[in-house]
């Protein structure tokens, strides 16, 4: 088993000389063997070992024996020993999710790298979790050999050497008993399937987690071509092989802030991609909304329309991303921030409500089609001053003056808009 080891984390370089090294030990037969092999290649591998041990009290007094199982074991070859509990309880995925959640939570606190006794069988059993779940290239590709700072150095180790090694060193271990229910999922694929799969091949656990091993690294190679610099390209991504393609939308909406997405939402990104609506927006968990910008994907904000504005001669106001001044026309100018008009009533400014239409040169259209023609985002449509007054609309921000409403003669007034940071 030491060779194998030894060969393992050459091929991953999961251990370096000097490292310090805890190992996460339950007192079970797998991460005893992990910590007497760490022990037995402490000196050959300068190694600061010390071990770690979770209390879940979710058996009772064995809970208790094996912690003490544990502290009298390291006490007796002066290995330090750092121990936490919790009182655990169920969660909403479960119990098991939820004793595994406080165990790392515990052993992230723990200085230098944290080894936990992972073996070629339980690859093999996760590989076969998540193909009863559900899953695709990721899942197949089992049990991380490193993740941050933890490390699997027995991905490459069967449970057949672990228990010839325990025997041939005479090291102890416990068996815990919730391992002997069919009451998890990995219970029943480790006590039913897994015997079945051994009688048709004895080196079933090692060709799955050899498998799972080969899988990671496909997968690694495709996400480093999903990886994107810069503006998320509808086109691009159009035009990418779906493998990539579904990699780089997870990467987004990881960024993006949707922390787990599932295969549902990355295909909700994907209908983005295709649709033939350039302003498409779709809504993920966390609240966000993902939408498109022609060409580009974003992170579309939270809906801050402003409030309607009265603007009188003289005055100066600020509607959403505007500084929108109002004085007397010295002359008749009109382009898309600067109108020239003979107001009827009250000047007011608001967002584009549906129904507003402007008639520009080249005839009438609505003002939702005029943004679209501009290539304006939807999102900031909502932000751009739609200028009125009793008798109808006198202006748009960004697409120009009411043609029929433009002054032909002075006295006038002129609307002025700034963007807010060019002011």
């Amino acid at each position: 088993m030491l060779t194998d080891l030894r060969s393992f984390n050459r091929k991953y370089g999961l251990i370096a000389p000097g490292d310090t090294v805890v190992c996460a030990v339950s007192g079970g037969a797998d991460s005893m063997a992990l910590l007497w092999a760490m022990y037995l290649l402490k000196e050959e591998w300068d190694l600061d070992l010390s071990a770690a041990h979770f209390n879940h009290h979710l058996r009772g007094e064995e809970s208790h024996r094996d912690e003490q199982f544990v502290r009298e074991f390291c006490e007796g070859y002066g290995i330090p020993l750092h121990v936490g509990s919790a009182e655990v309880r169920p969660g909403k995925k479960g119990l098991e999710a939820a004793a595994r959640d406080a165990r790392y939570a515990f052993l992230r606190t723990l200085p230098g790298k944290i080894a936990t006794a992972h073996t070629a069988d339980d690859n093999a059993e996760t590989v076969l979790l998540h193909l009863v779940r559900g899953t695709g290239l990721k899942g197949l590709g089992g049990i991380m050999p490193r993740n941050g700072n933890v490390i699997r150095p027995m991905l490459g180790v069967t449970r057949r050497q672990v228990e010839k090694f325990l025997e041939e060193y005479a090291v102890g271990h416990i068996s815990d008993s919730s391992n002997d229910t069919d009451a998890f999922l990995r219970n029943r694929l480790r006590r039913h399937v897994m015997p079945l799969l051994a009688s048709e091949n004895p080196r079933i656990a090692e060709n799955l987690s050899a498998m799972a091993l080969r899988l990671r690294q496909d997968e690694k190679a495709l996400a480093e071509l999903a990886k994107a610099d810069g503006p998320v390209s509808v086109k691009k991504l159009r035009n990418q092989p779906a493998a990539i393609r579904t990699r780089a939308l997870e990467a987004f909406l990881k960024e993006s802030g949707v922390k787990e997405p599932e295969a549902e939402h990355i295909a909700l990104a994907e209908a983005l991609i295709f649709t033939d609506k350039p302003s498409a927006a779709a809504r993920f968990p966390g609240s966000i909304t993902i939408a498109r910008n022609y060409d580009t994907l974003e992170v579309r904000p939270e809906r801050d329309t402003p409030q309607e504005l009265v603007l009188s001669p003289g005055e100066t106001v600020r509607f959403g991303d505007y500084r929108i001044t109002c004085v007397p026309a010295e002359e008749i100018v009109n382009t898309d921030t600067v109108f020239t008009v003979d107001p009827a009533g009250t000047i007011r400014i608001r967002s584009r409500q549906t129904g507003d239409a402007l008639r520009l040169k080249g005839g009438n259209k609505s003002v939702k089609k005029r943004f679209i023609d501009k290539k304006i985002p939807a999102a900031i449509r909502h932000r751009i001053p739609v200028i009125c007054d009793d008798a109808g609309i006198l202006a748009v921000g960004e697409l120009g003056t009411q043609l029929h409403r433009r002054a032909d003669m002075l006295p006038a007034v002129t609307i002025r808009m700034v963007k807010t940071s060019e002011s």
